[in-house]
């Protein structure tokens, strides 16, 4: 039963119901006002595609990207292993499909450290003070590693953060992963202490389903999820972000005793985890706590000799194919946390243009990065593949992965900075909103005979109560067309969008959570409010 059942979760990625979405039209277009102050544009993720708009017979428009841009983040090693950071944009070499690229831009090592008069907290300090900062998340994968691995891997987490000085050189979130749990221990800091704290006030679930052997679809799927939750709520800060996932990964899984399609499914699943990943600049290092003496029996009789990824190679082939390393097989697993993260403040960065265009757009663009100097290795990601834009939404029929991102959103405390938002409650009335979407995270489309531009969004807004149990959730699909005579029918258009928004009221609601997915992108942007403070008098 369980075979038949497994890529169920993974081919949805999701196990909620389907989140309703209701088209609507406004029966007055918002006031539309160009924004007085242009902020610059930020920068543009792993690779940067430009969105171009098609348009068909029937007015309709297919949003397509290309792959124009490539940036790379990568780390050079000598012979010891020690890191190189003396390195020369003249010492690089870089082919793609076997062809030689040339360089357009170029980073040394650790140009973008966060200054130390600087002292990030959170998100949004994050953001407004140092945009380009590379940053570490430290995830505990609590769904697919037993109870006493677990118990060793935060005790090499606290012991590692206790031999750092009191304020950390690189701002650094935990988060912890359970089956029914995704949980934000601390949002980005730079204070070890606060860190340290977190990691001793939070109390793991037993994983009882790791030590019976089930439940092999649900804890795929979260893998998948966590993912890409992560990555679609970091991609609006443009600097490299450094993903130490301390856990087993994927469960013990034979893929020969299941059927091609089920490795076919695999095969998508990774495949978008690699361009998300891409897309955000996550680098991904996998820790494994189970060190060196491990029982075939406890995680599958395939761990021990095939694979230390629970007898699957597929997830350490995230890790290497985003830049990353799988490391295993060692009990100083303090130790290789402090590995993953002085690789991820010593990278060097550099972007190019693809040459070949020629190439199939199903074919996996493989990177080669070669330095002059001998005995020299770079580590940097394997390539990619080149990624459609978004589907189109369809407000009556949405599909489940769009229903699957909505809902990790929504459901949880972690700020999505993929679109800016500005959320400002009315004077004197608590349950009133203006919401505000800057420009740069919209897209306008060309008018047509029939229509005007205009831009697409879906709106959710929930509320919780003291327990973080969600009392309501609305959701809604917008069009806004774009108004004025200063609007031009094609071509670079930049406009914010405006409209207010009125909780239903809830004495019970302590907190409120707004949602912005821009349909055109995929990009997700979130801002939450205290309920208990009282609004501005004014």
């Amino acid at each position: 039963m369980q075979r038949c059942r497994v890529w169920t979760l993974l081919a949805v990625t999701a196990s909620t119901a389907i989140l309703p979405l209701t088209a609507q039209q406004p029966a007055t277009p918002p006031p539309q006002t160009p924004p007085a102050q242009t902020s610059p544009t930020p920068a543009q993720p792993a690779t940067a595609p430009p969105i171009a708009a098609q348009s068909v017979n029937n007015g309709t428009y297919t949003i397509t990207r290309n792959a124009r841009i490539v940036i790379l983040d990568m780390v050079v090693t000598d012979s010891k292993g020690n890191i190189v950071t003396d390195l020369r944009k003249e010492d690089f070499h870089v082919t793609e499909m076997n062809e030689p690229q040339v360089v357009l831009n170029f980073e040394a090592a650790g140009a973008h450290v966060t200054p130390p008069s600087d002292d990030i907290t959170s998100t949004q300090q994050l953001d407004q003070i140092a945009p380009r900062a590379p940053v570490n998340i430290v995830l505990l994968d609590e769904f697919n590693t037993r109870f006493e691995d677990m118990a060793f891997a935060r005790y090499s987490l606290k012991k590692f953060l206790e031999r750092q000085p009191g304020k950390l050189a690189t701002p650094t979130m935990l988060i912890a992963v359970d089956l029914q749990h995704f949980t934000v221990l601390h949002d980005y800091t730079q204070n070890k202490d606060e860190l340290i704290a977190a990691l001793d006030h939070h109390f793991a679930a037993y994983p009882w389903q790791v030590h019976q052997y089930g439940w092999l679809s649900e804890r795929y799927a979260t893998a998948f999820i966590t993912l890409r939750r992560v990555a679609q709520a970091v991609i609006g800060h443009p600097g490299h972000k450094n993903m130490i996932w301390i856990g087993r990964g994927f469960p013990s899984l034979n893929m020969a005793n299941f059927p091609v399609d089920t490795a076919n499914r695999v095969n998508n699943a990774v495949q978008d985890c690699v361009n998300t990943l891409r897309d955000a600049r996550v680098t991904l290092y996998t820790i494994d706590p189970a060190g060196l003496m491990m029982d075939p029996g406890k995680y599958g009789s395939d761990a021990a000799f095939v694979d230390p990824f629970g007898g699957n190679y597929q997830f350490s082939k995230l890790a290497t194919a985003t830049g990353g390393k799988a490391l295993y097989g060692r009990n100083d697993v303090d130790q290789q946390i402090g590995t993953a993260i002085r690789d991820g403040a010593a990278f060097y960065t550099l972007t190019y243009r693809p040459g070949d265009s020629s190439a199939s757009p199903q074919k996996f663009r493989r990177i080669k990065v070669t330095v002059d100097r001998p005995g020299m290795t770079v580590t940097t990601r394997e390539g990619y593949y080149l990624a459609y834009g978004p589907g189109r939404v369809d407000p009556q029929k949405p599909s489940q992965r769009l229903v699957t991102d909505l809902l990790s959103a929504e459901g949880s405390t972690m700020v999505y900075d993929g679109v800016p938002l500005t959320l400002t409650r009315m004077p004197g009335d608590a349950e009133h909103f203006d919401i505000h979407v800057d420009e740069h995270a919209l897209y306008w489309t060309p008018a047509t005979d029939t229509e005007p531009r205009h831009t697409e969004v879906i709106l959710i807004a929930s509320t919780f109560d003291k327990k973080n149990k969600e009392i309501k959730r609305d959701a809604k699909s917008i069009r806004i067309p774009a108004t004025g005579n200063d609007v031009p029918p094609t071509g670079h258009f930049l406009r914010g969008i405006d409209f207010k928004y009125t909780l239903a009221h809830d004495p019970k609601a302590v907190r409120a959570r707004f949602v912005i997915r821009v349909t055109a992108s995929g990009r997700i942007g979130t801002a939450d409010v205290d309920l208990t403070k009282p609004p501005p008098a004014s």
